[in-house]
């Protein structure tokens, strides 16, 4: 079924900066659309989101060039084209693009063209998204946000995010019960002691903490307020968006709530510590992203034990995901639609992570929108893990529900790893 048009309009994420809605119309009237999310915490390696720099409207993030582009360059190239040649339309949305980056276009622009596109071809199809996309069953094992911090609460914690694995599930449904009591008896604490701001961008509570060990120490009483033993039936993980904390000019981090700095060594053993004492299941970006001595420090104290996740490291690059197995310095890679660009590079990014015996962990970004494209991501492609946010907000809960109804859906065909999916691939 060919493609008749491409349209697009601005509307506004989770954090009401403006973001794109594209959408196809093919010659039978189906349509596709494609909300396109946005990340406040980036990595240096990403592909570029193209807004409009004026200040005059919405503070200089309106993205109606971008917009421009979908409804100029891009809509003319893909039109009469097949809706079901995904990677063919992808490849030729890189290479009308002819960046590395994507930041002629705008990754943002050609991102939201190629998800409305694969909306649109499972319409087309007749199928749940998750069964064109690919033909996996297995569930996602969630990862979810406690309590937030780093970019994402104003730097309450230096710390980005300290999330919750329930690894003591046998079903996704038993996962979010677990969630559901822990996250809830963190609130009662940090109500009862005064500790609670408010809701950080991703959902998580935004905490009031003298020191960042003093946001693990809360959690680990929560898990035990919900009746549960920490690294038993619920685990602890953390994302430490290391490269936000790190001074390339001196090798250093440094923590501004307690008034801290560290070389790389002694960031990686305390972080290692933290680990042991924790009993920490994953964490995520325990290094900066250009400290590769770091990671390697790191992974040489916790690879056999922890999963190891390389978010702003690898970008879902495909380059650099290489470049990562080939030095052995993380175990997982993360993995974000926009951070490369199109639909068919994300799930190259996670063959080549499962080809290589590590986890991939689909995940959304800070400023979401209500599409709950990444679920059906998540199970086509068997990724065996999902990172959303918090347990709070519709434009999370919308991620964490429609894998639910996914494994309806499934009925008796649905499978799920459990933490079995923290050390290897379920295919």
């Amino acid at each position: 079924m060919k493609i008749q048009s491409v349209t697009a309009f601005q509307i506004f994420d989770s954090r009401g900066n403006p973001t794109i809605e594209a959408g196809v119309v093919l010659e039978n009237g189906a349509t596709g659309s494609g909300l396109v999310p946005s990340g406040a915490s980036t990595g240096q390696f990403e592909a570029l989101e193209l807004r409009d720099g004026d200040k005059s409207r919405f503070r200089g993030k309106s993205v109606f060039r971008a917009i421009g582009n979908i409804e100029g360059e891009i809509a003319s190239s893909v039109k009469g084209r097949d809706v079901c040649d995904q990677r063919g339309l992808d490849e030729i949305l890189i290479g009308l693009d002819g960046t590395p980056d994507k930041s002629r276009l705008g990754a943002n622009a050609i991102l939201g063209v190629s998800m409305a596109v694969a909306s649109a071809a499972a319409r087309v199809k007749n199928l749940p998204l998750y069964a064109s996309l690919g033909k996996g069953t297995t569930l996602p094992f969630p990862e979810i946000q406690i309590l937030g911090g780093g970019a994402h609460a104003n730097w309450r914690t230096d710390i980005q995010d300290f999330l919750l694995m329930a690894t003591g599930a046998a079903t996704y449904e038993e996962t979010l019960e677990i969630t559901f009591n822990v996250f809830h008896a963190a609130g009662d604490i940090m109500k009862k002691r005064g500790k609670l701001l408010g809701c950080a961008d991703e959902g998580g509570y935004w905490p009031e903490f003298a020191t960042n060990e003093e946001a693990l120490s809360t959690f680990a009483e929560a898990v035990e307020h919900a009746g549960y033993t920490l690294g038993k039936e619920a685990s602890l993980s953390l994302d430490i968006a290391a490269s936000d904390l790190y001074d390339e000019s001196t090798g250093t981090y440094r923590f501004a709530l307690e008034d801290r700095t560290f070389t790389s060594d002694e960031f990686m053993d305390l972080l290692a510590g933290w680990c042991q004492k924790y009993k920490v299941a994953s964490i995520e970006d325990p290094a900066a992203d250009t400290d590769w001595a770091g990671w390697k420090r790191f992974y040489g104290a916790c690879g056999k034990t922890v999963q190891i996740i390389g978010d702003d490291l690898f970008t879902t690059n495909l380059a650099r995901i290489k470049e990562g197995i080939a030095r052995a310095v993380a175990n997982s890679v993360l993995i974000k639609l926009n951070q490369i660009g199109t639909v068919t590079e994300t799930i190259d990014a996670i063959r080549l992570t499962q080809s290589a015996g590590w986890a991939p962990v689909v995940s959304a970004r800070s400023g979401e929108t209500e599409d709950a494209f990444i679920s059906h991501l998540a199970v086509a492609t068997n990724a065996g893990q999902l990172k959303v946010g918090s347990f709070c907000r519709s434009e999370r809960m919308a991620k964490w529900n429609e894998v639910l109804r996914i494994g309806r859906h499934l009925g008796p065909r649905a499978t799920f790893c459990g933490k079995n999916a923290l050390s290897q691939n379920h295919l």
